[in-house]
C-alpha cells in the first residue's frame, strides 16, 4: 500500500472497500481495471459497495460474511446501519482435524533474543516483580484503600510524575464572585508530585491494590469464579506474593481460594498472607497486622532480581478496546505478526473476547490442532451466545456507539478485524474463563469483549504482558501485568500520546508494512518486558480490575 492510496480492498472476495481517507461524493475510485464514481461521501474508516446490492445480498469483508443488505445499495454508496445489518456464516466442527503446516516469521532472527525477567520457582518468568493486596469481598475495599494510602506513600511507590490539580485558583475566584463561565474557563495548574521510588526494595516494581464488588451477595458460582481468578493472579509470574484481606463470613471464603491455588499451583513457593478481619479485635490492629505482614513479604520478594530469559517465557495477552474501522487493517494484524514471532520462539499468546470472534468461528475451528479443542470452542461460543440472547443481547449487540461511529457497524465486521490479533499460527488450546495457559502457542480464552473484564481475565490466566490495540483511545491498564497500548491511527497517537505507547498508523499511511511495524513493536515490548521502558498505563496508575460475572456482558 503506497502513501497516496485512498482506499483498500482487504480480501479478493470482498464486495466492500475501505476508505483510508475522507472521500467525497463524485470522487473517482479505481478497482481492478475499472474506474467508477462514489455515490455518497465516505468518511475515513468506513466502507462502500463495490457492486450494486439488492435487498438481502450478503456483504463480505476480510473474505467472510459480515452483514446483509437491508435495502438496495448502489455501487459506490457508503454502507452503514441504515442499509446493512449483522449477519454471519454458519460454522461446524469437522469430524477430524487436518494436519497443519505453519512457518513462523523471523524465527532465525529472534532465536537468540531474550529479555530480563524475574525467574520463579515453577520455571515461569515475570516481566515485573509485583506485590498484590487483594480483597476477597467488597466489604474490604475501604481497608484496601487505607493500606494503599499508607504503603504507597510510606514506601515511595507513588509515581514520580503523578500530577495533582491545584484548586486554589478556582476557590479564590469563587470567593471573589466569579461566574460559572469564568470558573469553567479558568486554567487549572497541576503540581508535580515528587516522590521517587524508595531504594529500600529496588527489585519490587510495584505494590498494587485490587478492589471489586464481588465475593458475597450474588451467586455462589460467581464467588467461586472470583476465587479462581484471584488464584490465577497470585500464580501469575509477574506476582511475587500477596496479602489477601477477608471479612470472614462472605461467600468467597479463604478455603475456596486456597483450594483454587492448590489446584493450579500445588507447589506454590510465594509468600501469601491471609488476613481475616473478624478474627481481629479492632480495625487499626487489623490494618497494622496487614501492613507488617506485607512489609515482611516485600523483604522476601526483593531477593529476586532480573536475569536473562528467552522469548519462550513470554505469554502475550491480545486485547482490543475502543476499536475503529482501521483496527483490523493496522494494529490488530501488527499484533498478529508479533504473536506469530513469539509463538515461533516457543512462547505463548492468548486471544480473548469471544463475542468479537463472531463470524470467524469456522476459521478458528479449522486452526485448532485437536478435535477436542475445536469442540470446546464451539461449545463455549454457542453457550455464550445463547445465554446472551436469552437475556436480550446477542453478539450482534456488541459494537458500541463509538465503534459504529468509526466504521465498525456490525459485530461481524468488528470480529473479523479483531481476530487478526491472533495471527496465523495453529490454536493449541481453548480455555474457559480462569483456566490457566499451560501450552506454548496460540490459546483462545473465553472472556467478554468488555475491555477491563477481558484484560483482568488475561492476567488471571497467566499473561505476563498484554498488548492492547485501540482506535479511539482508552485508559485501561492492569494491576499485575503491564499493558502496551497500540494506536491504529496516527491522529489518535498524536492526540492521546499521554495514554498510547506505540503507533501503527504508519501502516495506514503506507510508511511501513505490517511486518516492519510489527518488528518495531516487538523490539519495544522486549524493552518493556526487561524493565527498560515503562508503559503509560503504569506511569498514570491505571490499574483496572473487574471480575466477570457470567451473565450478560459482551
Amino acid at each position: 500500500m503506497e502513501s497516496k492510496t485512498k482506499t483498500l480492498k482487504i480480501h479478493p472476495a470482498d464486495n466492500l472497500m475501505v476508505a483510508l481517507v475522507d472521500l467525497q461524493a463524485g470522487e473517482s475510485v479505481s478497482h481492478r481495471t475499472e474506474i467508477f464514481q462514489l455515490q455518497t461521501e465516505v468518511p475515513a474508516k468506513h466502507k462502500f459497495a463495490l457492486e450494486a446490492f439488492s435487498t438481502g445480498t450478503e456483504v463480505l469483508l476480510y473474505g467472510v460474511v459480515v452483514g446483509r443488505a437491508t435495502k438496495n445499495i448502489a455501487k459506490g454508496e457508503a454502507v452503514h446501519t441504515h442499509n446493512i445489518t449483522h449477519d454471519t456464516e454458519a460454522y461446524q466442527v469437522p469430524k477430524k482435524v487436518e494436519t497443519q503446516s505453519w512457518s513462523p516469521p523471523l524465527r532465525d532472527k529472534y532465536a537468540n533474543r531474550g529479555f530480563l525477567g524475574y525467574h520463579r520457582a515453577d520455571g515461569k518468568v515475570g516481566t515485573e516483580n509485583n506485590w498484590l493486596v487483594i480483597p476477597l469481598v467488597f466489604c474490604q475495599n475501604r481497608n484496601i484503600e487505607e493500606l494503599k494510602n499508607s504503603l504507597l506513600e510510606g514506601l515511595g511507590y507513588e509515581h514520580a510524575d503523578k500530577k495533582v490539580f491545584d484548586l486554589d485558583s478556582l476557590i479564590t475566584k469563587y470567593k471573589a464572585g466569579a461566574t460559572q463561565e469564568e470558573l469553567l474557563n479558568e486554567e487549572l495548574l497541576t503540581a508535580q508530585k515528587q516522590n521517587p521510588k524508595n531504594p529500600l526494595f529496588p527489585n519490587i516494581d510495584g505494590i498494587y491494590f485490587l478492589t471489586h464488588d464481588g465475593g458475597c451477595g450474588g451467586a455462589t458460582s460467581d464467588a467461586v469464579a472470583l476465587c479462581n481468578l484471584l488464584a490465577g493472579y497470585i500464580n501469575n509470574p509477574n506476582v511475587a506474593g500477596a496479602t489477601v484481606l477477608s471479612l470472614g463470613c462472605q461467600h468467597a471464603q479463604i478455603s475456596i481460594l486456597e483450594r483454587a491455588l492448590k489446584r493450579i499451583a500445588p507447589d506454590l513457593q510465594k509468600p501469601v498472607f491471609f488476613m481475616e478481619q473478624q478474627q481481629s479485635t479492632s480495625e487499626p490492629e487489623y490494618l497494622a497486622d496487614c501492613i507488617k505482614k506485607t512489609f515482611v513479604g516485600l523483604i522476601e520478594a526483593n531477593q529476586v532480581a532480573r536475569k536473562p530469559a528467552p522469548l519462550s517465557k513470554l505469554t502475550l495477552g491480545l486485547e482490543c478496546g475502543g476499536s475503529d474501522g482501521f483496527s483490523g487493517i493496522s494494529a490488530n494484524p501488527v499484533l498478529g505478526f508479533v504473536s506469530d514471532v513469539i509463538i515461533g520462539q516457543s512462547g505463548a499468546a492468548v486471544l480473548s473476547e469471544f463475542p468479537e470472534l463472531n463470524g470467524v468461528e469456522q476459521e478458528l475451528v479449522n486452526r485448532c490442532t485437536t478435535l477436542k479443542n475445536a469442540q470446546k470452542f464451539e461449545k463455549l461460543m454457542r453457550e455464550y451466545h445463547t445465554k446472551a440472547a436469552a437475556l436480550g443481547a446477542g453478539f450482534d449487540s456488541n459494537p458500541s456507539p463509538g465503534n459504529i461511529k468509526d466504521g465498525l457497524i456490525t459485530d461481524a465486521i468488528k470480529s473479523a478485524g479483531a481476530a487478526k490479533k491472533g495471527g496465523t499460527s495453529p490454536i493449541v488450546d481453548v480455555l474457559d474463563y480462569t483456566e490457566q495457559v499451560v501450552h506454548p502457542g496460540l490459546n483462545l480464552l473465553c472472556t467478554p469483549g468488555n475491555d477491563v473484564e477481558s484484560t483482568s481475565a488475561l492476567a488471571g490466566s497467566g499473561a505476563n504482558l498484554i498488548l492492547f490495540t485501540t482506535g479511539l483511545g482508552t485508559p485501561t491498564g492492569n494491576p499485575a501485568v503491564p499493558v502496551v497500548k497500540v494506536a491504529t491511527n496516527t491522529h489518535l497517537y498524536q492526540k492521546m500520546n499521554d495514554l498510547i505507547d506505540f503507533n501503527s498508523g504508519t501502516v495506514i499511511e503506507g510508511k511501513t508494512t505490517i511486518e516492519e511495524c510489527g518488528e518495531a513493536l516487538l523490539n519495544y515490548i522486549i524493552d518493556v518486558a526487561s524493565g527498560k521502558e515503562e508503559v503509560h498505563a503504569r506511569r498514570l496508575g491505571q490499574d483496572d480490575f473487574i471480575p466477570w460475572k457470567r451473565g450478560m456482558s459482551l
